[in-house]
């Protein structure tokens, strides 16, 4: 696998320090901050000449003349007090990227060790529509999966159903007070249950509120429904078959959610998958002395000396019996270890859960729920607002819905492209497609390129124009270079040996040869801007280049030939870096 460019050049230039006497770790190459420079630039003369106590120019002079004997640079110059500026010889540039080209991957696996990676996104709730809080766990989650896949990590994602706990027993008992006669709530019924649910997933969204509300006004449902919730667990038949119905319509309704953004779930499990681990956990944590009973509760301490605030203990059965969400998240570690024996386990989950995870992570290392060779990891994020820079609600203060949302900006991406005169050369079917992706595109890349734990401004008009920093801008270049390749093709134009005949030629490659360090960075800090940024810089390297250098008009064959490959591998990069964005290219627009 080729190794990346920056990589490479830190290598040749840390030997040159190593034949200075000096350490190689000095030799670190990174991109020039003025590219009328050079095209890269190496600081380390300054940290050596501390270390060795001597003049950083003399150093970064003895430097040059080792690097001018390799042959690999066209142009070494010294700045200010010692910076090394670099320009790379065309040949040593167009191999890398020729070599670069022919890997699937782009040299982003030459130093990644393949792991086992859980990712714990998208928490939808049974009977609850999924709404505007659903999105960013959604998008930057299936952004994480997929980057890792990328990387070669084998990847399980988990949707981690909210199917368990007191809402299950609010619903149970609010379908009991509407609907006395159904079999469910007959304790001498023996089945069998009616095979389709007597609510829809519809009535069960008009239901649960409606529950929610009785709870707070009426003591008795509260302790009818907290009773309801303890039989269910124990295993009451009726109470089971009901439950069941009202999972399986809500998962129904929320794939419909998750296909539109391409969420992909290798688990569709949850809360209620844990029931019959939690038990045998609860006993071994009580004979090992790691639980103890505080005030009726079964509790782990979790604090620390070194705490500087207050850290509460995990709750693992309140006093009437009934298991908290910091249980089935500690089982689900515990079973998750025994499935699948992960590297990591990452919980994409708002920035607002961090300290009940704190508690779960330290109680997972304090009970020995999981071993120290395995990374847990909280990845939260910020809050989508409104204009006024308050969370997204709908005009009368309520949830958006998830649906909703999406809805909209597939109606704005339709009304854009109906302005532009795009629309004209479709047909329905393909011009709904052709909305579709340029709506997903604008919700995600507006999501995306934000530093994830940022709160941002939902602006559809903003997100859907097809300019500056929006998923339809990246879409439009890479369907722009299709059209261009297409256009080849008719003319039977091939594609030939790369050449650097031109600066933007140049430019372009080096942006290209970047993703490694990208990709790396993004995996590092959980950070899919920096793809964000990653793309967007390509298409503007690309959209330079698509204007200072002819390719289907070019006179010369071979520089013809050779523009029509970078195209082609500018478009790969371009379309897998989308990818793992969760954007879908069009083939025209």
């Amino acid at each position: 696998m080729t190794a990346s460019l920056l990589s490479q050049l830190s290598q040749i230039v840390g030997q040159a320090f190593k034949t200075v006497g000096l350490d190689t770790s000095y030799g670190m190459v990174v991109p020039s901050q003025r590219r009328e420079l050079g095209q890269f630039q190496c600081n380390g003369a300054l940290a050596a000449a501390k270390q060795a106590k001597r003049n950083p120019r003399e150093i970064a002079t003895e430097v040059l003349t080792e690097l001018e004997k390799t042959g690999l640079f066209s142009e070494l110059t010294l700045a200010g007090p010692g910076f090394i500026n670099i320009r790379l010889m065309d040949d040593f540039l167009v191999g890398h990227i020729s070599d670069l080209a022919e890997d699937s991957y782009f040299g982003c696996r030459s130093r990644h060790m393949p792991m086992k990676v859980i990712l714990d996104y998208g928490g939808p709730n049974v009977a609850k529509a999924m709404h505007v809080g659903h999105l960013r766990a959604t998008i930057i989650g299936e952004s994480l999966r997929r980057l890792r896949e990328f990387m070669g990590d084998t990847a399980i994602s988990d949707v981690h159903f909210g199917d368990w706990g007191l809402p299950m027993g609010l619903l149970i008992r609010e379908i009991e007070r509407r609907q006395p006669d159904l079999p469910y709530f007959d304790a001498g019924f023996s089945g069998p249950y009616p095979d389709n649910s007597p609510v829809t997933v519809e009535e069960l969204q008009e239901i649960y509120p409606a529950a929610s509300a009785r709870s707070k006004d009426d003591p008795a449902f509260l302790e009818s429904a907290r009773k309801a919730t303890f039989e269910l667990q124990k295993g009451r038949a009726g109470y089971l078959a009901l439950w069941q119905h009202m999972r399986d319509v809500s998962i129904a309704e929320t794939r419909t959610d998750f296909d539109l953004l391409g969420a992909h779930f290798t688990e569709w499990k949850g809360e209620a998958d844990t029931n019959d681990h939690i038990p045998q956990m609860m006993d071994r944590l009580a004979k090992e002395g790691y639980s103890e009973v505080s005030e009726g509760a079964v509790v782990i301490n979790v604090a620390e000396e070194s705490d500087k605030k207050e850290m509460p203990p995990l709750i693992l059965e309140k006093s009437d019996g009934a298991v908290m969400y910091g249980t089935t998240d500690l089982a689900t570690i515990e079973m998750r270890r025994e499935e699948h024996d992960p590297n990591a386990i990452l919980y994409i989950v708002d920035a607002r859960q961090s300290l009940h995870f704190e508690q779960v992570f330290r109680a997972a290392r304090k009970c020995n729920s999981i071993g120290s060779d395995c990374r847990l990891e909280h990845i939260g994020f910020g809050t989508v607002n409104g204009k006024d820079g308050k969370p997204l609600k709908t005009r009368d203060g309520g949830v958006v819905r998830l649906r909703s949302l999406i809805e909209d900006a597939i109606g704005e991406a339709r009304k854009v492209i109906a302005e532009t005169g795009m629309s004209e050369r479709f047909d329905t079917a393909e011009l709904d497609d052709i909305s579709t992706k340029v709506g997903i595109a604008a919700i995600k890349y507006a999501d995306l390129s934000n530093q994830r734990m940022s709160n941002y401004v939902f602006d559809l008009e903003r997100f859907t124009k097809f300019e500056g920093r929006t998923g339809p801008y990246q879409m439009y270049a890479a369907v722009r270079i299709k059209s261009m390749l297409r256009k080849a093709a008719e003319q039977n134009l091939t594609e030939g040996r790369l050449l650097a005949t031109h600066d933007a030629e140049r430019n372009l490659m080096l942006a290209i040869a970047a993703l490694p360090e990208a990709i790396t960075a993004a995996a590092e800090k959980n950070a899919p801007n920096i793809l964000c940024d990653h793309v967007y810089n390509l298409s503007q390297e690309f959209n330079s280049f698509y204007h200072e250098c002819p390719v289907l008009g070019e006179a010369n064959l071979d520089i013809r030939a050779s523009r029509l490959c970078l195209c082609g591998i500018t478009l790969r990069q371009m379309e897998k870096v989308l990818y793992i964005l969760g954007i879908d290219v069009p083939d025209r627009m």
